[in-house]
């Protein structure tokens, strides 16, 4: 089973971003993580949570960077899968591009890989049963 879990969106100013999808859009501010060593910050928001089935923007502020353009400011499609591993097998099986081999997030445990579809956007497949732990 697949499910699609969140869109991720690099930030320059995570306040301001809060505040638009809250304050704006409605939604609610669910989680929102730091990681010193790798100087970034998460934050997630949506209109439900995640175990109710609703996808969520994850909104992920470089600390080192504080503008992008439309080119660079998309980061992925996330999809929750039961086994990543057997997944990307399965799309390496059939020509598609893995860009990262399943395996731990930099800085925590949760377990992805990275795909790309034929125009390059990254797709990040997430291990379900630690999607829910935290990191994306």
């Amino acid at each position: 089973m697949s499910q699609l879990l969140h869109t991720m969106l690099r930030v320059a100013n995570l306040d301001k971003s809060i505040e638009f999808y809250t304050q704006v859009l409605g939604m609610k501010l669910l989680r929102k993580s730091e990681n010193p060593e790798y100087r970034y910050t998460l934050a997630f928001v949506g209109f439900d949570e995640e175990s109710s089935g609703a996808a969520v923007v994850e909104l992920t502020y470089n600390w080192d960077t504080d503008n992008y353009d439309l080119g660079n400011g998309f980061g992925h499609l996330a999809i929750g899968e039961a086994d990543i591993y057997q997944r990307c097998q399965a799309i390496a099986d059939a020509g598609g591009k893995i860009t990262r081999q399943p395996g731990p997030v930099a800085g925590g445990s949760t377990e992805i890989a990275f795909v790309e579809d034929p125009d390059g956007y990254k797709i990040e497949l997430i291990q379900l049963s630690s999607a829910t732990k935290g990191l994306g």
